[in-house]
């Protein structure tokens, strides 16, 4: 275990409703709450609003959070405690991870648009590279009826 070592992300949801700037204190006060308690921030991320797979509290969409972290593992209860009271969070999940830590990404959303504006070729070579599925089920023998009942009208 040299080169990997071990920390903790955490994943949390928010309201939909809520305002950005509160978002961004909710970010920063967990941030806060996580190195109060002992732990050491790696990354924080807030990945924006998204579909959720299944309606919670009445939500269709949440706006996700992801947060990296380090510790000795008993800051977890403490901050998973302040997500559960508060009504803003309507998920959260801890997981512990293994490998090399992740590197902070800029929080900027200009950022990330000029880095695509320099290679706009960057995403057609990924749509290329991948395989793409048919979705026609239909037998030789049925598209042969199609066709001759499409000649004839």
């Amino acid at each position: 275990m040299n080169n990997q070592q071990t920390y903790y992300e955490t994943m949390y949801i928010l309201r939909p409703d809520i305002a950005e700037d509160e978002v961004t204190n909710h970010i920063d006060k967990y941030n806060k709450l996580l190195e109060e308690f002992g732990g050491t921030i790696l990354d924080s991320q807030m990945r924006g609003k998204r579909r959720l797979a299944y309606q919670i509290t009445k939500h269709r969409e949440g706006i996700y959070v992801q947060l990296s972290h380090q510790g000795d593992g008993q800051h977890i209860f403490k901050i998973e405690k302040a997500m559960r009271l508060s009504e803003d969070v309507i998920r959260y999940m801890t997981v512990k991870q293994e490998g090399p830590l992740p590197t902070p990404r800029p929080s900027n959303k200009s950022t990330s648009q000029s880095e695509n504006n320099d290679n706009p070729n960057a995403k057609v070579e990924s749509k290329e590279k991948q395989p793409v599925a048919s979705a026609d089920t239909s037998t030789p023998s049925e598209d042969n009826a199609e066709t001759k009942e499409n000649a004839q009208s």
